[in-house]
C-alpha cells in the first residue's frame, strides 16, 4: 500500500465542478482585487469564527505581521513567542522590528507552557503570541491571566487551527486578534498563499484594512506606510467553496486520529493528550518516538510518507541562534528530535491507518529483538 503525505489533487477532484465555477465566475466578472468575493468570505469567515471582523490578507506571516504593527508594536519590545512551531511565528515578530523571547513547552503537550512564559518575561514585553500547533487548542485561561496581570496581548496564531474550539468558542476570537494562514496543506487551504486576521475592535480593524492596503484611507490617500497583502478574489472564491466543508473535513481528521491512537496502543508513540473542553482539529497527526529517524526510514522504505515538523526549534535556527546563544528550552529540544507527522487528509483511508500501525508495531519488534541480539 502507498500512503502520500497528503493528496490535494483528489480533493480537487471531488470539488472540481464547484471550484471551476466560482473561479469562472471571477473571471467573467473581470475584478481580482478587493471585490465580492473577499467581502463575502470575510463575513462567513467572521460568523464561522465567532469574531466581529475578519481582515484577509496574503499569508498567515503577514497576518501575524500586521497584527503587530497595528498594535505598534516594534523596535525596543519584546514578544514571547514557543520554541518548538514553524519559523513565521518568531519571523514575523522581528519582521516588526521586536525582538522574539522564547518559551518551552508544556509538559505532555506541543504547545507553550504558561509558567515558561512568565520564566520568558521581560521589562520590555508588550505580547504573547500562543500557537495552536498542529490543530491542538492551547489551554489559554492561564495565558489570558497571565497577560491580563502583565499588561500584555495575547495574539493567537491559528494558522493550523481553523474551526478548533476551546471552551464552546472558535479558537482565533480570544486573542486581541487571531493570525490564520490558507496555505495549500491547511485544513482550509488556497490554491496558493493566503491568510486572514480575526479581531473584534473595530478601531484597530479599521487600522488592520488600511495597514494590508498600502495604509490607504481612500484610494490616493495614504495615512501610514503599510503593506500590500490583499486576498486575490480568485483565492477566496477558492475558499468560500472549501469553507462549506470544513466542519466535515475536521471531523474526518478527528475519527483519523481516534484510529491511530487505538492503532498505535501499546507501542513507543506518543501524542498529546486532547485537554478538557477542548476540540482539536488536526491539521498533523504528530507523534513522537525514540527512534525516530530509523522509523520514519522504515516506513518510507514501505511506502509510506512522513515528515518532522519542526526538526529545529526557533531559538537554534541559524537567524536566532547567535542573539539566543545559551537559550535551554529542554522539552522543545527533545521534540525537535523525535517527532514524526503520520498521513492524516480527510480522504485517507481508515485501512491505511490500520496498516501504518501494524507497521510501526513491526518495526519495534524488528527493534526489540535486534537490541536482544549478543
Amino acid at each position: 500500500m502507498i500512503v502520500t503525505q497528503l493528496d490535494l489533487a483528489q480533493e480537487y477532484q471531488l470539488l472540481r465542478a464547484e471550484i471551476d465555477a466560482a473561479v469562472q465566475q471571477v473571471f467573467l466578472k473581470g475584478a481580482f482585487i478587493d471585490g465580492a468575493e473577499n467581502t463575502a468570505l470575510e463575513r462567513r469567515l467572521a460568523e464561522y469564527i465567532g469574531a466581529a471582523e475578519v481582515i484577509c490578507v496574503n499569508s498567515g506571516t503577514d497576518a501575524l505581521l500586521l497584527s503587530l504593527r497595528a498594535l505598534g508594536i516594534g523596535a525596543g519590545d519584546d514578544v514571547i513567542v514557543p520554541a518548538f512551531t514553524f519559523f513565521a511565528t518568531a519571523e514575523a515578530v522581528s519582521l516588526a522590528g521586536a525582538r522574539p523571547c522564547f518559551a518551552d513547552c508544556a509538559p505532555g503537550q506541543y504547545n507553550i507552557d504558561a509558567n515558561s512564559v512568565g520564566q520568558a518575561l521581560t521589562p520590555r514585553t508588550r505580547a504573547v503570541i500562543a500557537v495552536h500547533l498542529f490543530g491542538q487548542p492551547v489551554d489559554l485561561k492561564p495565558l489570558q491571566e497571565f497577560c491580563a496581570n502583565h499588561n500584555l496581548w495575547l495574539i493567537e496564531d491559528a494558522a493550523q487551527a481553523i474551526g478548533a474550539r476551546y471552551h464552546d468558542r472558535g479558537i482565533g476570537s480570544f486573542g486581541i486578534t487571531g493570525a490564520f494562514s490558507f496555505y495549500p496543506t491547511k485544513n482550509l487551504g488556497a490554491y496558493g498563499d493566503g491568510g486572514a486576521i480575526a479581531c473584534s475592535d473595530p478601531d484597530l480593524a479599521s487600522r488592520l484594512r488600511r495597514l494590508r492596503n498600502h495604509g490607504r484611507q481612500d484610494r490616493y490617500q495614504h495615512a501610514e506606510i503599510g503593506f500590500n497583502s490583499r486576498l486575490d478574489e480568485l483565492q477566496a472564491a477558492i475558499l468560500r467553496v472549501k469553507l462549506a466543508y470544513l466542519d466535515n473535513w475536521n471531523t474526518q481528521r478527528r475519527q483519523l486520529a481516534a484510529l491511530y491512537q487505538q492503532a498505535l496502543q501499546n507501542t513507543e508513540c506518543n501524542w498529546p493528550a486532547v485537554l478538557e473542553d477542548t476540540v482539536p482539529v488536526h491539521n498533523q497527526f504528530v507523534i513522537t518516538h525514540p527512534q525516530r529517524d530509523a522509523l520514519q526510514l522504515f516506513l518510507a522504505e514501505h511506502n509510506i510518507s512522513t515528515a518532522v515538523f519542526y526538526p529545529v526549534p526557533c531559538h537554534r535556527q541559524p537567524a536566532f541562534s547567535e542573539s539566543h546563544a545559551g537559550v535551554s528550552l529542554p522539552l522543545a529540544e527533545r521534540l525537535a528530535d523525535q517527532v514524526l507527522a503520520l498521513p492524516i487528509y480527510p480522504a485517507l483511508p481508515p485501512e491505511a491507518v490500520s496498516h501504518i500501525g501494524e507497521l510501526i508495531q513491526d518495526f519495534e519488534h524488528v527493534e526489540h529483538r535486534k537490541g536482544k541480539s549478543p
